[in-house]
């Protein structure tokens, strides 16, 4: 999506939420990627069709998609773990500023290696992957069997910054990520349990939908 039509969009999804807007301007202040406003759009519509009661977040950075997601569905639980305990403890002050806090599991550490931990939630039915782009099939393959048999999994980054489609010059300091997110997309697309569309939203999005037997 062009940046002129990503900013006309999101001139259409303006949020008066006075904690989410400060969230957004901490977000740009220190360089820290959050979901585009297109993006949320689609993650926010995906759940009030679904209405998920239990929802997985892996990538919390500063909490402001958590928020979102719990501001939206308020009868809904959500669990969401990141690796980096900084930004966790941003992502905490922000959840209790927002009220949101008593519905919303803060966990510490690298996705897989607390998929036990993460396992006490399950099952989930809807999963959300927004952390690094290296190892999202290595999240999708740990984490799928924790979703529920109607379960949905969307990922962010898939086309990541116009790359991976070669729509964008690859950079070098991208390469292996960009690969990887490739593979990740053919591997979505080849599933045999999971249907996945893809959407040239934001930074791009996978919307996996497991089949039902």
């Amino acid at each position: 999506m062009s940046n002129e039509l990503e900013k006309y969009l999101s001139t259409l999804h303006r949020c008066s939420d006075p904690t989410i807007k400060k969230i957004k301007s901490y977000a740009k202040e220190h360089r820290i990627p959050i979901l585009q406003d297109t993006s949320m759009e689609i993650l926010l519509s995906l759940l009030r069709i679904k209405r998920p009661e239990a929802i997985l977040e892996i990538g919390t950075a500063i909490g402001y998609s958590a928020i979102r997601m719990a501001k939206t569905l308020p009868n809904s639980t959500i669990v969401s773990v990141d690796i980096d305990e900084e930004r966790l403890s941003v992502a905490k002050d922000n959840l209790l500023e927002a009220s949101v806090a008593d519905r919303v599991v803060l966990i510490h550490g690298e996705a897989v290696e607390q998929a036990e931990q993460l396992r006490v939630h399950a099952p989930y039915d809807f999963i959300f992957i927004d952390a690094a782009k290296g190892q999202y099939q290595r999240y999708f393959e740990t984490f799928q069997a924790m979703l529920a048999s109607d379960g949905i999994i969307l990922s962010d980054n898939v086309l990541y910054r116009g790359m991976v489609a070669g729509e964008e010059p690859l950079l070098k300091r991208y390469e292996t990520a960009v690969k990887k997110l490739r593979l990740y997309n053919e591997f979505l697309a080849n599933h045999s349990d999971f249907d996945t569309t893809f959407y040239p939203v934001g930074d791009g999005l996978a919307v996996s939908i497991k089949k039902i037997d």
